[in-house]
């Protein structure tokens, strides 16, 4: 199973190629409860959608109900992290806080970077329209940006491409780029 950072904009693509939807709750935040961000917010997708609802763990949505479950996620900051069964088929979409996910935990607790994927994007933000409000530092959970004296400083390394960023900054000033594109 392998699972990868995916931005907001990247989700709501993919869902939109799927033939069947349900949501579940998040097992992590559920057995954790660590914070009081939403739990019912993992979404399953096509097969495993089906066996779920059929044993009664999930409920069947329609494709604007997973749409309405994203952004409900993007609004509180919550990380899509995307789980592939071998052969790379997706079956899940989950929304994960860095508080309560097992799988962050684990990425922060031991340096070790390779246990989720990176989304293949970077956010880069346009020194000319930002403020330093920091707003998009608050809310990186990948500590890739920080406030210093000399403004706003993105590490590209530590950056997922995640896009909980973009959405947070009242100034427009952050877009995410193919890594690819920047080299």
């Amino acid at each position: 199973m392998e699972q990868h950072v995916i931005p907001t904009e990247r989700v709501m693509e993919i869902i939109g190629n799927e033939r069947s939807f349900a949501v579940t709750d998040c097992v992590c935040r559920t057995e954790y409860k660590r914070c009081d961000n939403p739990v019912r917010v993992c979404l399953l997708l096509n097969d495993s959608a089906d066996r779920q609802v059929k044993k009664g763990s999930a409920d069947r949505i329609t494709v604007g109900e997973a749409e309405v479950v994203l952004q409900k996620a993007n609004d509180h900051g919550l990380i899509h992290l995307t789980f592939y069964e071998p052969g790379e088929k997706l079956y899940a979409l989950c929304s994960c806080c860095s508080c309560c996910c097992h799988d962050l935990q684990l990425m922060r607790s031991t340096r070790r970077n390779d246990l989720i994927a990176q989304s293949g994007y970077v956010a880069v933000t346009s020194e000319s329209s930002c403020t330093n409000c920091g707003r998009c530092t608050e809310r990186c959970v990948f500590d890739a940006r920080c406030l210093t004296d000399d403004g706003l400083q993105v590490d590209m390394e530590k950056c997922y491409g995640c896009g909980l960023c973009i959405t947070t900054c009242p100034e427009h000033a952050i877009e995410l780029k193919e890594k690819a594109t920047l080299v």
